[in-house]
């Protein structure tokens, strides 16, 4: 599979793959290693070449590596939550250097996802806020916007957080945050 960004497409909210007329389950045919060369634009690598005249998991090494190039060192690392970056830098580091195969990777980001999604990321954190909070239903904070990063918002800052109690330790640890707005949108957890 040619494994590239244009190979994907957002349906209804759900990444699916346009492209397989490139797709293959055979590994190349191989008489030694030297002809399971892999060569990227920053790297290359030689695979070995197996009894039965095949080169061992090329094709999964491939798709690993473009997931790498074009996917995981964009999406996995940036606006992640302080506690999850060194897991994704293990993800993004082990199918950058190949060291991993798709069940590890797989298994990797599901755990991280995990963690993500049930707030266990979340520093044990019994600080008192420093400010004051109050709830008030149905309101926006009109002229009172500030640009962060990581924000999926370019003109503000528009933050994902797991609870109430994170919303305020980011607001507090923003110098210009003075108040936060609660939605129900949900990111791609």
């Amino acid at each position: 599979l040619d494994f590239r960004p244009r190979q994907f497409v957002l349906v209804d909210g759900e990444l699916k793959v346009t492209d397989l007329d490139d797709a293959s389950t055979d590994e190349t045919p191989c008489s030694s290693s030297r002809d399971c060369f892999m060569e990227f634009p920053a790297r290359n690598f030689t695979l070995p070449c197996s009894g039965r005249g095949r080169c061992v998991r090329i094709n999964e090494k491939r798709n690993l590596y473009n997931a790498y190039r074009f996917f995981f060192t964009y999406l996995l690392p940036h606006s992640a939550p302080t506690t999850l970056r060194p897991l994704l830098d293990k993800i993004v580091n082990s199918t950058g250097e190949l060291l991993w195969g798709i069940n590890e990777t797989l298994a990797q980001l599901e755990n991280v996802l995990h963690l993500y999604r049930n707030g266990l990321y979340l520093q044990n954190n019994t600080q008192t806020p420093k400010a004051g909070y109050k709830r008030v239903i149905d309101t926006a904070i009109a002229g009172e916007n500030y640009r962060c990063w990581p924000s999926y918002q370019h003109e503000g800052c528009l933050l994902s957080v797991f609870s109430l109690r994170e919303a305020i330790g980011v607001c507090e640890s923003h110098a210009q945050c003075r108040a936060f707005v609660m939605t129900n949108q949900t990111t791609w957890t």
